[in-house]
């Protein structure tokens, strides 16, 4: 394990999912687990062996705890988490997909702890000291102007202390709803980040950079990307890679899985996967970032940084719950070529 840590902030929320693949409140059940995009980040570079540290506010009561004891089970540093008197942690309901019919996502997080959260209840600059890497994502920065207002102080300290930054830019169009158009905060923040991971509806809602695709076709022309990251590059000459996941959604249980980036050396186009009978998508992107995050600062070939990060995503597809639960073998395994499945002894 290094002694430089990665660092995320972003919102943690409680997730309630309708059990298998009911309705919602088509069972009075719900399951109860924790997510969110940075905290999905910091939760699998731990389990892949790195010190990770996540940073959010949360409710001073028994909810905010039990989220802070999930995070830290996976070994992830909870140390500068901010904890609010009277504030509440952010709600989202799923209800998991089957065939045709897509998965659901309801949102419950006005007024979350993190939305109200400002600049200066974080020491940015202590929590950067020791920092190799920060990250967050464009969730945070469209919950709230102050939840902005945070997401780009941290930006800016991790670039005073000389860290890696990377941002998912993370789409979310039931989120912006404060007044701001995303392009007008997301322009601002991607002028900090070294490193941006995305998809290609990501890439025009937030940046206003269009791609010659149809997002929703099932289909992908992987010659768009090559280009695509071209113009993100040029728009934002501080970003030195562009990480593009390709998802082929062919029905809610069947996607096809690969990713292209634009690094330092080249443009690349992963391994291609065939993901049927998928348990849980959620975090699948996450997980993709951690595993970027985790291949660029570990190896220099960025093709197989790009086939990690993709295997390590993949993985994610068949674990519930928002974590990726992927161990460090498991994921080079299968990025180096083994995706039998068969019985590990």
């Amino acid at each position: 394990m290094s002694n430089k840590k990665y660092v995320t902030f972003g919102e943690i929320m409680l997730r309630l999912r309708s059990p298998e693949h009911y309705r919602l409140f088509q069972t009075p059940e719900l399951e109860a687990t924790f997510g969110g995009g940075e905290a999905n980040v910091a939760v699998s570079l731990s389990i892949l062996g790195e010190r990770a540290q996540f940073v959010t506010a949360l409710p001073d009561n028994a909810v905010g705890e039990a989220c802070e004891r999930e995070l830290m089970k996976y070994g992830v540093d909870c140390s500068a988490i901010n904890k609010v008197k009277g504030g509440r942690l952010g709600i989202y309901y799923l209800e998991t997909g089957a065939n045709q019919r897509p998965s659901l996502v309801v949102y419950d997080r006005a007024d979350s702890a993190i939305a109200k959260a400002k600049p200066e209840d974080f020491d940015f600059s202590a929590i950067m000291k020791d920092a190799q890497w920060f990250h967050t994502t464009g969730i945070t920065p469209a919950v709230s102007q102050e939840a902005a207002d945070c997401a780009l102080a941290a930006m800016k300290a991790a670039k005073a202390a000389g860290a890696t930054v990377s941002i998912d830019l993370n789409y979310r169009k039931k989120l912006w709803n404060y007044g701001k158009k995303a392009p007008e905060v997301m322009r601002e923040l991607v002028k900090y980040a070294d490193v941006v991971i995305a998809n290609e509806e990501d890439i025009q809602k937030c940046l206003g950079i269009e791609a010659d695709s149809d997002v929703t076709s099932g289909k992908l022309d992987t010659d768009v990307y090559k280009d695509l990251t071209a113009k993100v590059k040029k728009e934002f000459p501080n970003i030195s890679v562009v990480a593009v996941t390709l998802r082929e959604s062919k029905s809610a249980d069947h996607n096809g899985w690969s990713a292209a980036l634009s690094g330092k050396t080249g443009f690349y186009l992963s391994r291609h996967y065939e993901i049927t009978d998928i348990i849980d998508r959620v975090g699948g992107g996450d997980s993709f970032a951690a595993g970027i995050i985790y291949a660029l600062s570990k190896y220099e070939d960025e093709q197989y940084c790009t086939n990690f990060a993709v295997a390590a995503s993949c993985l994610k597809h068949s674990i519930s719950g928002d974590f990726n639960l992927s161990r460090l073998s498991e994921v080079e395994a299968l990025a180096k070529g083994d995706g039998s499945g068969r019985v590990q002894r």
